[in-house]
């Protein structure tokens, strides 16, 4: 089980981010809902998790 990458955060990740100015960075679904709404951000499900991510 990998946790999401946001700090005091102790959720499973199940979406990698990928972001063009930073690393990427796996995350829980609901703080891939507030990154995926920034400007160039594409999540994309992890293996194993694509019926957690639309």
């Amino acid at each position: 089980m990998t946790r999401c990458a946001e700090d005091d955060c102790e959720n499973e990740a199940a979406v990698e981010l990928h972001i063009p100015w930073d690393a990427n960075r796996e995350v829980c679904p609901d703080h891939a809902r507030v990154w995926a709404q920034k400007d160039g951000v594409v999540p994309a499900p992890m293996d194993g998790h694509e019926d957690e991510w639309p």
